[in-house]
């Protein structure tokens, strides 16, 4: 199989549960836009307040890192969380999905999700590294 030339393929063996809000795998050839640990603060280095705020903060400077390098989030092939407090992401999933739409639309790469002891900054309540393959020209 091979990528579909305007973003990655999402990979999800037969007989395998179809996953919501992720993908078990994807595959794509491009150029590749990486990011580090991002976290929900603003250009001022301000973090937004409560979890949600955060994710959504963390979210859209995903995108803005993403469009730098030529890439949206549709080409995201992957997304690791790392969280503080898996509770806290739990308990705010319905709302967390509404700001990832809103900010990143409705395409989910594969995601993984850990709990952390902490994070670097001690005000982030969570860490998300990207990953893009953009098609090649």
């Amino acid at each position: 199989m091979s990528a579909v030339d305007d973003g990655p393929e999402v990979l999800n063996p037969k007989h395998w549960p179809v996953p919501k809000g992720y993908a078990n795998g994807m595959m794509a050839e491009g150029r590749i836009v990486v990011t580090g640990g991002i976290v929900g603060w603003d250009e001022t280095g301000a973090f937004a307040d409560g979890f949600v705020a955060q994710a959504r903060q963390v979210l859209e400077n995903i995108r803005t890192i993403l469009a730098e390098g030529g890439a949206e989030p549709r080409h995201l092939v992957r997304l690791t969380w790392y969280v503080v407090d898996m509770d806290e992401y739990l308990a705010n999933l319905r709302e967390l999905g509404r700001a990832y739409r809103e900010v990143l639309g409705t395409h989910y790469p594969a995601m993984a999700l850990v709990q952390v002891v902490r994070l670097v900054e001690k005000a982030a309540r969570l860490e998300v590294e990207a990953t893009a393959v953009v098609p090649g020209r």
